[in-house]
């Protein structure tokens, strides 16, 4: 049997760009994509924080260091340069697998700079 779980995500990026008129996409800072371990050409979610929309699409390459967080296409009806977005990326794994997975989540700032990264989401409290 196989689970899929949270393979990465870059929590409460902020949109950049929404482009309308380009092949849809999201366009991710190249050293972000990479310290996320997101893939270029690989199915995202975008979850949008500030309107609650949430859609599916891929990642593509923005320069590296530019911080650029580029909703494109259709999708760019659904984020708007200021929101704040989590984007996703999911992993299928064996159960064994699983056991010793750990994701990658890098949160950051408004400005799209690294806040911190980690492993593991804390345990909710009531």
């Amino acid at each position: 049997m196989y689970l899929t779980l949270l393979k990465c995500k870059l929590h409460r990026a902020c949109v950049t760009h929404s482009e309308v008129n380009y092949e849809g996409s999201c366009a991710i800072d190249d050293e972000l994509l990479a310290l996320a371990g997101i893939r270029e050409y690989e199915q995202i979610q975008i979850y949008n924080v500030t309107n609650g929309a949430r859609l599916t699409t891929y990642a593509i390459r923005a320069e590296a260091g530019s911080r650029v967080i580029s909703v494109n296409g259709a999708a760019a009806h659904r984020a708007a340069p200021g929101d704040r977005i989590i984007i996703c990326a999911y992993v299928n794994l064996t159960e064994v697998e699983a056991e010793i997975f750990q994701p990658a989540l890098v949160y950051l700032d408004e400005d799209n700079r690294v806040t911190r990264t980690s492993a593991a989401i804390p345990v909710q409290m009531a």
